[in-house]
């Protein structure tokens, strides 16, 4: 019997899709959001509580730095893939202001908002087969990014009865001899709870006794509460400096989310290794976009503080408002402008119907009865919560809540 030649044997079959691309999940937070505009499109009276963004003007004189920069041709043209020099020295000096301890530029990468940092920084340390301790809940791009790097997620979970604050001794638990990194966020996104300078620096000292990256996320420096201040972790154990990457932007303290304007300091092997990578996967951040994050990091935090303040109050109202729900648990959070609240004690129950025992279905349950958007706790770790942001009007938080209060009343 003849043998089949080269050119009859059949074509290799490949996935239309690369394997690593295709195991990604949407964005929960997002998806959240854009199913909540495309509601209210429709003609639905939707609130969302998905959205991860404030609701407040990006302040003028950074919107008037911007415009100038429009008419100066030199920001029409390519500038260093690491960033504009100036914007570089100036992060370095904001770092020096706000978080305690001293970095040259040459250390600081400007990124295309606070996702790209968080991709380059797992992508530049963490390697094939490295896990990366995961304190949940956790920010849902977290894990995607590790993957993306070759890296396994491995979730290290604290429930409401620990304010959402993970230990040293469950991260202890968690170790094993292929752990790299350590990711940590604080104030958190999705809980807002905020590590003391304690727990920190606790936290700190065992990953350098271990020899453990830690990529620590300080978007929400500026956004606590009640006297709480966030604490640095390089600054508390300066000696982790070499083996830290800090992840930090323009978005949240200055209410500019869509001018993508986020950075990355480092050992100057990392930033260098990370510049390299920014270099072929997107050059530069946009100039005019640089030129407004300059004159938000050499401007002073007026109005960051207002936004606080507003936050303060919405924190309040809303924490108290899902406190009244019976089976509802919400702990109050210290930072950022989130909250938590554990469902578990609504789950099993009936209502309108329908029983659901995952807050995904819960979640689903509002949308639709309360027409209340909400993003379950399964895009950030164990079902049984969900979050709601509050960086929204007063009224539409009275409101939103309201529905949900009224809706989880009919619970049997």
């Amino acid at each position: 019997m003849s043998q089949p030649t080269a050119a009859s044997a059949p074509a290799p079959v490949h996935p239309r899709i690369s394997p690593r691309i295709a195991q990604i999940a949407e964005s929960a937070t997002l998806a959240v959001d854009s199913k909540a505009k495309e509601l209210k499109a429709a003609g639905r009276p939707v609130i969302g509580f998905g959205a991860g963004e404030p609701d407040f003007p990006t302040p003028q004189y950074i919107v008037d730095a911007a415009i100038a920069a429009c008419s100066d041709p030199a920001n029409h043209r390519y500038t260093p893939a690491a960033g504009l020099p100036a914007l570089r020295e100036a992060i370095a000096a904001k770092t020096l202001r706000d978080s305690g301890y001293q970095v040259s530029p040459a250390q600081v990468l400007v990124t295309n908002g606070g996702k790209q940092a968080v991709y380059e920084a797992f992508a530049t340390v963490v390697g094939e087969g490295d896990e990366v301790l995961l304190p949940a809940p956790y920010w849902t791009t977290y894990p995607e990014c590790i993957r993306l790097a070759g890296g396994v997620p491995v979730e290290v979970f604290a429930g409401a009865d620990q304010g959402y604050l993970v230990t040293v001794e469950q991260l202890e638990a968690a170790r094993t001899e292929r752990t790299k990194a350590l990711l940590f966020c604080s104030p958190s996104n999705p809980t807002g709870a905020v590590y003391s300078r304690e727990q920190t620096e606790a936290i700190g000292r065992w990953a350098l006794e271990h020899g453990i990256w830690v990529i620590t996320d300080e978007i929400y420096e500026h956004l606590t509460y009640d006297g709480v201040a966030a604490t640095h972790v390089v600054e508390v154990v300066p000696e982790l400096a070499d083996t830290c990457v800090v992840l930090n932007g323009v978005a949240k303290t200055y209410a500019m989310t869509g001018w993508r304007v986020g950075w990355l300091i480092g050992p100057a092997d990392v930033v260098k290794a990370a510049t390299n990578l920014q270099s072929h996967l997107s050059s530069n951040v946009a100039n005019v976009s640089q030129r407004a994050a300059l004159a938000a990091v050499t401007g002073d935090l007026t109005a960051a503080a207002e936004m606080r303040e507003a936050f303060d109050r919405r924190r309040r109202t809303i924490v108290a408002m899902l406190n009244e729900i019976e089976g509802v648990v919400c702990p109050t959070p210290q930072g950022a402008f989130y909250v938590y609240p554990s469902v578990e004690g609504i789950l099993g129950k009936t209502i309108r119907g329908r029983t659901p025992t995952t807050s995904a279905e819960l979640a689903a349950l509002i949308l639709e009865e309360a027409e209340v958007a909400v993003v379950p706790g399964e895009a950030f770790g164990p079902s049984g919560y969900l979050r709601l942001s509050y960086a929204m009007g007063d009224a539409d938080i009275v409101e939103g809540v309201g529905r949900i209060q009224r809706l989880l009343a009919e619970a049997r």
